[in-house]
């Protein structure tokens, strides 16, 4: 499969390019910086911005699934780009009539899942994590009421463990679902095979640790 990330840089992004290669698929990334990786022949490296229309357009072509993985690192300042990279995705599907799946990260916290966090993590999403995460929560409006094939998904607190394949997914929210922590590796592995086959289409998935 030609399987496009965008954001893939660090983090989920990176992981989900080194298990996309893993699997045997050829990988393009959509980044700002270069993606500190072994040069690999399936491997093609765009650097630019998510939110530049003639960049996203460049990544997307000929993907046959697209992930999203976009992030802002530490920074916890007041932020739109999920919001502006939504508008945009969105603009490019109403022209394209794109059928691939898209599958989009979020977090645990974002949306209507903030009702069902810790009370340590509320504290960190009400007063560290307040403005990212409610524009986190904007991409996924802007996205869920599109016509788009999608698939989001929250994970819990993310872990740099390696890779286990053993990891619970919920996709309905309900009173003590205690989603915790999660390896990012074990994210990625779950965004793969989404892209592979889109089992969760048009699903909010909660993603956590056995």
């Amino acid at each position: 499969m030609n399987i496009t990330i965008i954001g893939a840089s660090a983090g989920i992004g990176l992981e989900t390019v080194k298990r996309g290669l893993d699997r045997n698929h050829s990988i393009t990334t959509l980044s700002r910086s270069e993606i500190e990786i072994d040069n690999k022949s399936s491997l093609n490296r765009i650097i630019g911005d998510a939110t530049n229309k003639a960049n996203l357009l460049n990544a997307i072509q000929n993907a046959d699934a697209i992930i999203v993985t976009l992030g802002t690192g530490k920074n916890m300042q007041p932020t739109t780009l999920f919001s502006d990279f939504a508008k945009l995705i969105v603009e490019i599907h109403k022209a394209n009539k794109i059928v691939v799946p898209f599958i989009f990260v979020t977090g645990f916290g974002a949306g209507e899942s903030k009702n069902y966090v810790s009370w340590i993590v509320k504290l960190f999403l009400n007063y560290l994590l307040k403005d990212v995460y409610a524009d986190k929560t904007k991409m996924e409006e802007i996205i869920t009421n599109s016509d788009m094939n999608w698939t989001v998904v929250r994970p819990g607190r993310l872990l740099d463990k390696e890779l286990t394949e053993r990891y619970r997914i919920e996709n309905t929210l309900f009173k003590g679902i205690k989603i915790g922590g999660v390896n990012r590796a074990d994210v990625a592995d779950f965004l793969i095979k989404q892209a592979e086959k889109q089992t969760e289409l048009k699903r909010y998935i909660a993603i956590s640790e056995k």
